[in-house]
């Protein structure tokens, strides 16, 4: 599990893989959460944006499902930089209360199976309206902005 996860706006996948060795920093707008494996959650949310529902998905379904993009692969350290998929970011910008809602209580479900009381303390709901956030800016700007995540 990791333990530092920063979803971030970059410019372009060049600017957001230099972010690899200290992180993305001030200098970049970013939310920060923690103890979370941030490329599986990726894959949960996106699936759940295809479906949404309160089922938990079996692992095996989301193994099946295409993987974030890294712009920093992850190396013997453990951190990488990985793009969120355009359509997850328009996906995320562009949803309710209600769904945003729904995706929490899901994601939370899946931490709880996976994590039991080792799970982040994080609240998962502010997270992800933050991250949405994120996802809006970065929707709203055309292209000029991508939807990042860096994670220890």
């Amino acid at each position: 599990m990791a333990a530092d996860i920063v979803f971030f706006l970059a410019p372009d996948d060049e600017t957001a893989a230099r972010t690899r060795l200290k992180g993305p920093g001030p200098a970049l707008t970013s939310l920060v959460c923690h103890d979370v494996t941030a490329d599986d959650a990726v894959v949960e949310w996106e699936m759940y944006m295809d479906a949404p529902s309160p089922r938990l998905p079996p692992q095996h379904e989301l193994n099946k499902r295409d993987w974030p993009r890294y712009v920093a692969p992850i190396l013997n350290d453990g951190v990488g930089v990985f793009v969120l998929s355009a359509r997850l970011t328009s996906a995320l910008a562009n949803a309710t209360p209600a769904l945003l809602e729904g995706l929490a209580a899901r994601w939370t479900a899946r931490l709880r199976l996976e994590d039991g009381d080792d799970m982040t303390d994080d609240d998962l709901p502010t997270v992800l309206k933050g991250i949405a956030e994120l996802a809006a800016a970065a929707d709203a700007s055309r292209g000029a902005l991508g939807l990042y995540c860096w994670h220890d």
